[in-house]
């Protein structure tokens, strides 16, 4: 059962203690059905810590980052900072679109030989924030198609701008939501022949929470899917350095995608930026509306009008980055977290539990048999082992009997980690 939170303990108080306005509530604010995923699991860890004061917990359940950002991109952030306090060096606001040669590095960067130009690049604060911005730009009459499990930012974000129906408690589903399940059963892909036409598709590969990175082969049906259906495809691809194999890092590698596809993405994962806040969206110019008017258009003035740029300290972090010792210096963290990602793969295999992800994500997909809820594991593992993970009913209804493990953490507790779940469960 769900933990009632602070905020909805206000909602018993009487109201003749307090002095309301005559504003009415958000309807849409109404329909959510839960309160946020991650804020839950923090809740319910401060009740354990309280029960079990002397505990030493290991967080592996939110996706936080954990290793030292490298010093190249640190002392990069620095030197601007320190700039700012002369006249010289002093800069105030920027480009809401962001700094010139940071959107030409990323284009250089991450879509080299793809077609992607600086300008269809917009920096920004991080790419949950900018899912709330693109919600913005498509408004509350078009139609949505979420994978099921998904991260919950696709789906709150689309019942608060007023796009999903009623919550069904029969079916754990919003009304005029569809739901693309996406699971072992399918290889993690949804079912086109089955998916009804939206007018927007969210879809993030390598995938949160399960870890799978979608193939050529699949990312091509999807293309080809949304194409014929005249959607587009909003492309999550926060996680594509973590890409092993051959699996696409980024829609546009995939003929037609730029005539039908948006991209997200973000430096938290890469360098370690969850505390900095940097991102990106990538708005081909070949986008258009039915009506023939290039989206870009249109998210240009959302991004000026809302948006006053992502911070230049952090834009300069970002450029340090991309340098070439900087990219070097992030991705051997990226590489630490990988081998984090096997050892934890190793540990659940080795209780005879299926496990998926973990290769090419930094995210492992537990499944646990028999008729436990994923919430009921959650408290299991966390009240045996001091250990937080995310049970995997959080990301939608598909997500029942599996949890989620984060292979962000420093390797001694990744190891105790370890340690404890053979202790317990071998």
């Amino acid at each position: 059962m769900q933990k009632i939170s602070n905020y909805s303990k206000l909602r018993s108080i009487s109201h003749a203690t307090v002095h309301c306005t005559k504003v009415v509530r958000n309807v849409n604010l109404e329909k959510l059905r839960h309160n946020y995923l991650f804020p839950e699991i923090e809740a319910r860890e401060l009740e354990h810590v309280k029960k079990y004061p002397d505990a030493n917990i290991i967080r592996l359940g939110i996706g936080d980052t954990t290793q030292p950002i490298p010093d190249i991109i640190t002392s990069n952030m620095a030197e601007y900072a320190r700039a700012l306090s002369t006249r010289k060096g002093y800069k105030g606001y920027g480009a809401e679109q962001g700094n010139k040669a940071l959107r030409k590095a990323i284009a250089e960067s991450f879509y080299k030989d793809l077609g992607v130009k600086d300008a269809e690049v917009f920096v920004s604060d991080g790419s949950q924030c900018d899912i709330s911005r693109l919600q913005l730009l498509l408004g509350s009459s078009v139609s949505v198609a979420v994978q099921d499990p998904n991260f919950p930012a696709y789906m709150d974000s689309s019942v608060i701008i007023g796009q999903a129906g009623d919550f069904l408690d029969e079916t754990l589903k919003y009304k005029n939501i569809e739901y693309m399940t996406c699971g072992p059963q399918n290889n993690f892909f949804p079912d086109l022949s089955t998916t009804s036409r939206t007018d927007i598709i969210f879809f993030c590969s390598p995938n949160n929470p399960t870890g799978h990175a979608a193939s050529r082969e699949q990312l091509t049906q999807l293309v080809e899917f949304a194409k014929k259906n005249g959607s587009i495809i909003v492309y999550d691809s926060a996680y594509s350095v973590y890409i092993t194999d051959e699996s696409p890092k980024s829609i546009y590698e995939i003929p037609g995608a730029r005539e039908c596809a948006i991209e997200i993405s973000s430096f938290s994962k890469i360098a370690g930026f969850t505390g900095v806040r940097l991102g990106w969206t990538v708005v081909p110019d070949e986008l258009y509306y039915s009506n023939k008017v290039p989206v870009i258009q249109d998210f240009d003035r959302i991004v000026t009008t809302c948006f006053n740029g992502a911070s230049s300290i952090a834009q300069a972090g970002g450029l340090a980055c991309l340098s070439p010792d900087g990219f070097n210096a992030v991705m051997s963290v990226v590489d630490y977290y990988k081998e984090n990602a096997k050892i934890l793969v190793e540990t659940f295999t080795s209780l005879g539990l299926v496990v998926y992800g973990g290769v090419n994500a930094p995210y492992v997909w537990v499944h646990f048999p028999g008729s436990r809820s994923s919430w009921d594991m959650f408290s299991e593992i966390l009240k045996k082992t001091h250990i937080i993970t995310v049970p995997g009913s959080g990301f939608g209804p598909a997500g029942e009997g599996y949890i989620r493990v984060t292979a962000f953490g420093q390797r001694e507790n990744i190891l105790e980690a370890a340690e404890r779940l053979r202790s317990v469960y071998l």
